[in-house]
């Protein structure tokens, strides 16, 4: 009898089956409930733009999320109803019902009025224009308890702020073609030509921040023919600015002498700077203003933030401009609206991505402690506030949403 019968060798214990075919194990991720995200009708401060295009309401859909678009939303960006319900958007003629969606998007903060429609537990993603916010404003998302987020707040990986980007880079090139409109004579200004011709000098451009803004607007400016000037207290923004543009151009910190003698002589003032959080800081005083000459303009860019100039106010774009002390104002918050298809692609493009993210996660709570990015927008938090600035301005207790998020965990 052999004795190595019914027995296995140490070799082949170990090898036997390496060969045969194994079933596969593919990892399984928890599926989320299908989140509905709603888009209403803008109807303040003569928006046109809307904040989500077809295209991108199709991405959506593939993750199996729901989208519902108010009748007419996209009517001013040339997008019909019948474009959005082939992109397989659900159409509503109520707008109570987009506003019970799970997450609300909006090119314009909400109105006092659509804020009533909101309930606990939803999130609510539109600029933060400080000059429109109010107290009440602010009590009612708190009361709400409604999960705010700033889109001009929203931060990249970089550290760098996107929708302000994209928004920076339109807004840059419509303020010189607005400023050569302004500046005619049945605009009420001085009736000076931006790029002058022969044997006359060209308009003399002030640009405030030499971030997007300014740098767009200082291309413009120089493709016109324009004499330009630039102030910006980072000189690495300025060498950033001068390269860019492949020239050597006059610029300067933000020294209230100089910056008042330019002043002086300017023809366009474009204020451009912008605040990471909270109000951006006045850099030209109302004596300044006085002392412009009759018939020039200025245009704050950074009025959605309270502005950088001390005789600024917020206009619409149905009554743009308004005078004061002779010089032309154009304090519009929303300037790419003025085109407002291509502004609508743009936000659209970067909006999605978050919402994906914010569908995705299990909770809202989950994605703002894991992702600095997004977290940074938050203004309102489950009932809490949580940016410093609209603590101090309205006298609100502010809380650090970091320990919020550390403390829900």
């Amino acid at each position: 009898m052999d004795e190595n019968k019914g027995k296995t060798g140490f070799s082949k214990f170990f090898t036997e089956g390496q060969y045969v075919t194994q079933a596969e194990k593919l990892a399984v991720m928890e599926t989320n409930q299908s989140v509905t995200i709603g888009i209403p009708k803008e109807t303040t401060l003569s928006e046109n733009r809307v904040a989500l295009v077809p295209n991108s309401i199709r991405s959506l859909l593939g993750y199996e999320h729901r989208v519902i678009v108010e009748n007419g939303a996209g009517i001013k960006s040339h997008y019909t109803d019948h474009d959005f319900s082939e992109a397989g958007a659900e159409m509503a003629t109520d707008r109570a019902k987009v506003f019970e969606s799970d997450i609300i998007v909006k090119i314009t903060p909400p109105t006092m009025e659509e804020l009533e429609y909101f309930k606990p537990g939803q999130t609510l993603i539109a600029p933060l224009h400080l000059p429109y916010i109010t107290e009440e404003y602010i009590r009612t998302l708190l009361k709400k308890k409604v999960t705010a987020i700033a889109m001009e707040y929203l931060q990249a990986d970089n550290g760098a702020y996107p929708i302000v980007r994209v928004m920076s880079e339109l807004a840059g090139m419509c303020v010189i073609n607005v400023a050569s409109e302004l500046l005619s004579s049945p605009s009420g200004g001085r009736g000076v030509l931006l790029g002058g011709v022969s044997g006359v000098p060209p308009a003399k451009v002030v640009i405030l921040g030499a971030g997007v803004v300014g740098e767009f607007a200082t291309k413009a400016a120089l493709g016109l023919g324009a004499s330009v000037r630039i102030f910006d207290n980072d000189i690495s923004k300025l060498m950033r600015i001068q390269s860019l543009v492949g020239q050597s151009l006059h610029t300067s910190t933000f020294n209230p002498v100089y910056l008042g003698y330019q002043l002086m002589s300017a023809d366009v003032v474009i204020g451009a700077v912008h605040s990471d959080l909270g109000r951006t800081p006045i850099y030209v005083t109302e004596s300044m203003v006085e002392n412009m000459k009759e018939g020039s303009v200025i245009i704050d860019v950074s009025i959605d933030q309270g502005g950088c100039i001390e005789t600024s106010k917020m206009t619409t774009l149905d009554k743009p401009t308004f005078k004061k002390h002779g010089v032309v104002h154009y304090c519009v918050p929303n300037i790419p609206s003025r085109v407002p298809r291509t502004a609508s692609v743009a936000i659209s493009n970067i909006i999605t991505g978050i919402l994906v993210k914010i569908c995705n996660a299990k909770s809202i709570g989950e994605l703002l402690y894991y992702d600095k990015g997004i977290r940074h927008g938050v203004y309102t938090f489950k009932g809490c506030l949580t940016n410093k600035y609209l603590g101090k301005r309205f006298a609100i207790q502010d809380r650090d949403i970091n320990l919020l998020l550390t403390s829900s965990f």
